[in-house]
């Protein structure tokens, strides 16, 4: 008896010290991943801050042409802040990207559209722009308001502009084609409502999730996402990087 006390002793011993290991174990695995996620937001602040100023060599042959079009979303909160908005337009004007999308899900940016247009010495809005935005001539910014609603709109008048041709097809005597959902007639009847846009070289998410908070999808195919934090802490260094980072990537499919 005293036996089997003794050895349950033992074992719940045995088990107390493996919990008290493995609780400093872990502890000491937080501190660790810690201080290295430490390490890295430390590095590429100071990447950020030494791109801004001009001393890191490699970033000033900057290709910034590669960029034909650009898409930026915004979670909506952040997209308040027009203020901040306008200075990421004005960096991106300076580095030599001309054609910019601007989304957030609410339309807090298409509500605020006149207001950051004014604020813009030589931008104008895409509707505005009579040939094919990516042929511009670069004297101006072309600038393209979206909002979760357009995609939903543009996906609902598509569908039933595919339904009413289809329909159109059985009632002449041809067969109801239950295929006609296909990506190709999909892509052509987003044409012909008009938002099938430009699709964007490089996609860049200010917020603090990273996703691309509905954005028209059929526009992404080969599009690079790239998450760069929250808006209010946003930086130029990190704005040259990432489009740095984009021209230096050697893409041999899409468009």
């Amino acid at each position: 008896m005293d036996f089997r006390h003794g050895a349950h002793k033992f074992s719940r011993c045995i088990v107390t010290i493996a919990d008290l290991w493995l609780g400093l174990l872990w502890y000491f695995l937080q501190i660790i991943v810690s201080a290295w996620y430490s390490i890295v937001v430390v590095g590429n602040l100071l990447e950020s801050y030494f791109i801004s100023l001009g001393v890191l060599e490699k970033y000033k042959s900057l290709h910034s042409e590669k960029v034909q079009y650009l898409a930026i979303v915004i979670e909506s909160e952040e997209a308040c802040q027009i203020s901040e908005v306008v200075k990421l337009l004005k960096w991106l004007d300076s580095i030599g990207v001309k054609n910019v999308c601007l989304y957030d899900m609410n339309g807090v940016l298409k509500k605020s559209k006149e207001t950051i247009l004014q604020n813009l010495k030589n931008a104008k809005s895409i509707q505005e722009v009579s040939q094919v935005v990516t042929h511009h001539a670069h004297d101006h910014m072309t600038l393209e308001f979206l909002s979760y609603v357009d995609g939903k709109e543009a996906v609902a008048k598509a569908a039933n502009l595919v339904f009413v041709e289809n329909l159109k097809q059985h009632s002449l005597g041809g067969e109801l084609d239950a295929q006609i959902s296909l990506e190709p007639h999909l892509n052509e009847a987003l044409q012909i409502v008009g938002s099938k846009g430009p699709e964007p070289d490089l996609l860049l998410v200010y917020g603090p999730v990273r996703t691309h908070l509905g954005f028209p999808a059929w526009r992404l195919r080969y599009t690079e996402i790239v998450h760069m934090g929250s808006l209010k802490f946003m930086t130029y260094g990190s704005l040259i990087k990432a489009i740095y980072n984009f021209t230096r990537v050697h893409q041999n499919y899409g468009k």
